[in-house]
């Protein structure tokens, strides 16, 4: 089955990522169901959120129904099993030399990516993805001989790259792109009217490459649910404190700006955001991260997945989004990851020294050399 407009993510709910209120084990099960009965139809799942426990899950809440009925979307590359948690940064890539070398990658794939089936209680993923990967992901040949062999051994249909968890990695993607184009269907990007950049400047290269996109993090932490009071509630540990202050009140001043296009369509924000998303070709499928907020007022988890289960199937105009996105505009707001000059060496797996390759290929496509 193909990917559907609409998915769910295992990250939802606050149990393997901190956001908002944590859902117990059965109305996280709960919440599974309910965006497949409110026909939702893609789930989006990592074997290292709870080290395999998302999965597990995941396929717990599916058991029984039709596989002909839903895709599935599986991630992989965290060495939860040989290696060891290095503190914010999680657990390492399997692509690091400490752990293996090329020689290992084919080896780890296959063992990750059919521990993963297994708990999820199928014998193929729709979609698989290199989840974070480190330099080694972006530009080895032998990580994408391995997650190639993953799918002529029927493990999965597509294959997929999933950059993160931060945002940026754009020369890094652009240079993968040109590279491995050809061997994957499918990328994940951050992506939403009040982010818009620095995902905008990779559409184009996806359109160019046959590359299907989907988006995340569509809901900006929360703001499009509709939920969040300025200031916001968050619970100590809540992942979206990292965030630089008054974000939220900066956010609902622009989504105000924005909100006369949503009430023209008569969309809900949540949808506003979303159908924004899916009006930029190659975008195909959108995922926010759905969140029980704390506090008084805060709307049930379930109300929210059922609001977007039932988006309605329009888009907006090429006018409408290039209006959307000057109001939103976050050009130079963060610190990118991925290649930069700020590093002469390689100390952290998601940050790397940039390669002159990179900077000629930015010169190519018509992008700043300021990395």
């Amino acid at each position: 089955m193909q990917l559907t407009q609409t998915a769910y993510g295992t990250w939802s709910g606050g149990r393997f990522m901190h956001f908002g209120e944590t859902l117990s084990e059965e109305r996280f099960l709960g919440c599974i169901k309910t965006a497949y009965e409110s026909g939702i139809r893609t789930f989006v799942t990592s074997d290292v959120y709870g080290n395999g426990k998302a999965d597990e899950l995941l396929g717990q809440a599916l058991k029984g129904v039709d596989r002909s009925t839903y895709s599935l979307v599986g991630m992989i590359g965290h060495d939860f099993y040989e290696g060891q948690r290095k503190g914010s940064q999680g657990y390492p890539r399997f692509t690091d030399p400490e752990l293996r070398g090329p020689e290992g990658y084919d080896a780890f794939v296959q063992h990750a990516t059919r521990l993963s089936l297994e708990r999820c209680g199928t014998d193929h993923f729709d979609l698989l993805m290199l989840h974070n990967p480190d330099v080694h992901g972006y530009t080895s040949q032998a990580v994408w001989d391995a997650m190639a062999r993953a799918k002529e051994d029927g493990l999965t249909r597509q294959l997929g790259m999933a950059p993160g968890p931060a945002n940026g990695f754009t020369l890094d993607l652009l240079d993968f792109f040109e590279k491995f184009g050809e061997i994957i269907d499918w990328t994940m990007l951050i992506l939403n009217p009040l982010e818009p950049w620095p995902s905008n400047l990779l559409l184009p290269a996806c359109q160019k490459h046959g590359i299907k996109v989907l988006t995340r993090v569509v809901d900006y932490g929360g703001v499009f649910h509709g939920d969040l009071g300025d200031p916001p509630v968050f619970k100590p540990g809540d992942h979206r404190t990292y965030r630089p202050e008054g974000w939220v009140g900066h956010g609902l001043e622009k989504v105000a700006r924005m909100s006369p296009i949503a009430q023209k369509h008569n969309l809900t924000l949540l949808e506003f955001a979303s159908i924004w998303n899916l009006s930029q070709s190659p975008v195909e499928c959108v995922v926010p991260t759905f969140i029980q907020e704390a506090g008084e007022g805060a709307r049930l988890i379930e109300d929210k997945i059922r609001e977007f289960g039932n988006m309605p199937d329009v888009r907006l105009t090429p006018e409408e989004v290039e209006a959307i996105r000057l109001i939103g505009d976050n050009t130079g707001c963060m610190t990118l990851k991925g290649a930069s000059k700020r590093h002469a060496t390689s100390e952290r797996c998601d940050e790397w020294p940039m390669r002159q390759e990179l900077l000629e290929l930015a010169q190519r496509e018509g992008l700043t050399t300021d990395w």
